[in-house]
């Protein structure tokens, strides 16, 4: 019944004759002594836990995703929030964002995976399986969204599921280091750490940390592999047309004004609207256009199809509807394709069509009138831009270019089909979210120079600008100095379809002034002052600016 070593003190008496402890103080263990509790592990490192859990998930998903050349995760989902966003959403992100909306929904979507992975790992903390099931409940969600994106299918669920699958692993095996519900064991060496391992959490956290680094690294250099083997195909010259359009900056003689608006707008300086997070994955080989629906022929044309019809050249300036009254959402290129009526016309349309609706390799749709496709217009599948193969980012390998219609009715990049068929069948991609059905571009000018926030001194102070009327064409331009209107001198009239730039003298004299200008169309109409907003069908008001004139 005595202990094992028996109760006994060796004790060396110094000085005092105190007996310190020393090595060979041998105790007795209590076996009623309490039980001591481990040390608990700080707040932050379960959420920590849960953030990084997530992380290696996100890496390795994408990571595999970019190696089979499915849908990444991360777009995936983001795009599928876009095509669900509601139109106040979609309003109040344009007017916020502007073009870098895209930027700001994929930081909305890390944060958002953030936060769930953060409430993840704390429930881990106490309920771990709580953990794994909100993980794995994200995994399967991406899975699903994968694989019905368009041009997907089951197979671009395998890495979301696989990347939820190493996340939960990750999960329960580093909310092993916060709980605290383990007693430690007495007497003997306990088997597990006495409370908060602060050295091994932080090297299985950095381990996990580097994984998921490797893994996002590595997906991101793949895809922009891919982006770039699909910009090398974008670098073929495309074929003469016969009567080709001398492409300078300027333009047509006459045409420029103002050197601070070229006419032609650069290929990197135009604006890019879409709704892709990611350029679609095409092959040009495999790559092709299908025309059907109400028609007698359907054909479906291969990017060799396209290149061996007759080409022509076209200036057209296209438009966004959401450019705002003085916005720079507008561009003006020379466009090389085939007419579309040409096409239309060999499929055979059928009476009672209504509507060309086109689709987007990415799944976008729009829709316009047939009439736009057949009335005289240069209506076109565009493969060039600019004397240059259509640049990846606005459509490579081909778009429809239809002047006079703002973009989100009419200007599907990578185009994958082209349907007739009618209002009532088909809907585009933005008229359930409350845009007009129909949208043909507004009479608009706006003013370039004087820049906003420009003095300038006493004297003659150039007024310039752009302003458009597609299919209308621009008669006259008005400068209004503090409400008293002066016609302005303008430039050569290259196409009814293409902006006009501007130009008006002023003799300013010093003082703060409101200047504004306003455009009337060959059809005698002159733009409203009434501002509106630019949903659901096009801003309309005056471009103002306010400038201030210093003695010389």
């Amino acid at each position: 019944s005595e202990p094992a070593y028996g109760n006994f003190d060796v004790h060396v008496s110094i000085g005092n004759g105190e007996p310190p402890m020393s090595n060979d103080t041998v105790r007795e263990i209590d076996p009623n002594a309490p039980t001591s509790q481990p040390s608990p592990a700080p707040a932050w490192a379960a959420p920590l836990v849960g953030v990084l859990a997530a992380a290696v998930g996100v890496g390795i998903g994408q990571l595999l995703a970019a190696i089979a050349g499915t849908a990444l995760p991360l777009d995936a989902v983001g795009s599928e929030f876009i095509d669900h966003t509601p139109k106040w959403l979609k309003v109040w992100a344009v007017d916020t964002f502007g073009t870098a909306d895209k930027t700001a929904l994929r930081t909305g979507v890390v944060i958002t995976i953030v936060l769930l992975a953060a409430c993840a790992g704390w429930a881990s903390r106490r309920r771990p399986m709580l953990g794994a099931a909100l993980i794995a409940i994200a995994a399967i969600g991406g899975a699903v969204i994968c694989a019905r994106r368009p041009g997907q299918s089951a197979s671009a669920a395998v890495a979301p599921l696989v990347g939820g699958t190493a996340a939960v692993w990750v999960l329960m095996r580093l909310s092993a280091f916060v709980r605290n519900a383990i007693p430690a064991q007495r007497p003997g060496r306990s088997k597990v750490p006495l409370g908060w391992d602060r050295r091994r959490f932080l090297v299985w956290t950095g381990g996990a940390a580097s994984v998921a680094a490797i893994g996002v690294a590595s997906a991101r250099r793949l895809e922009s592999q891919r982006i770039a083997d699909l910009t090398a195909d974008a670098s073929a010259p495309l074929p003469s047309v016969q009567q080709p359009t001398v492409i300078s900056e300027t333009g047509p003689a006459g045409a420029t004004l103002s050197p601070d608006t070229p006419f032609i707008t650069a290929n990197a300086g135009f604006y890019r609207i879409d709704t892709a997070l990611s350029f679609p994955d095409l092959n040009i080989n495999d790559w092709s256009v299908k025309i059907g629906g109400m028609v007698d022929n359907p054909i479906e044309l291969s990017y060799q199809d396209l290149l061996a019809r007759p080409q022509v050249e076209r200036t057209i300036t296209i438009a966004c509807v959401s450019n705002d009254v003085g916005g720079d959402l507008i561009g003006t290129a020379v466009w090389q394709g085939v007419l579309l009526a040409d096409i239309l016309k060999e499929a055979g349309v059928q009476p009672g069509a209504e509507q060309v609706f086109s689709v987007s390799a990415d799944g976008w749709t729009c829709g316009f009138p047939v009439e736009a496709a057949f009335d005289g217009r240069d209506s076109m599948i565009a493969i060039g831009m600019n004397g240059e193969s259509l640049p990846v980012m606005h459509g490579f390998p081909a778009r429809l270019i239809i002047p006079g219609l703002y973009g989100y009715v009419s200007a599907t990049k990578w185009l994958s089909e082209i349907k007739v068929t009618t209002w009532a069948q088909d809907e585009g991609y933005w008229v359930p979210r409350g845009w007009a059905r129909e949208a043909p571009i507004k009479t608009q000018s706006r003013i370039d120079v004087p820049r906003r926030g420009q003095s300038a001194v006493a004297g003659d102070v150039v007024i310039a600008g752009i302003a458009w009327a597609q299919q209308r064409g621009v008669e006259r331009v008005e400068v209004g100095i503090d409400g008293t209107w002066f016609e302005a001198t303008l430039a050569t009239d290259v196409s009814n379809d293409a902006w006009r730039q501007w130009k008006y003298v002023w003799p300013a004299t010093a003082g703060e002034y409101v200047v504004q200008v306003r455009a009337t169309d060959k059809n005698g109409e002159t733009q409203t002052e009434q501002v509106s907003r630019p949903d659901p069908d096009g801003a309309t008001g005056y471009h103002t600016r306010k400038i201030s004139i210093r003695e010389a």
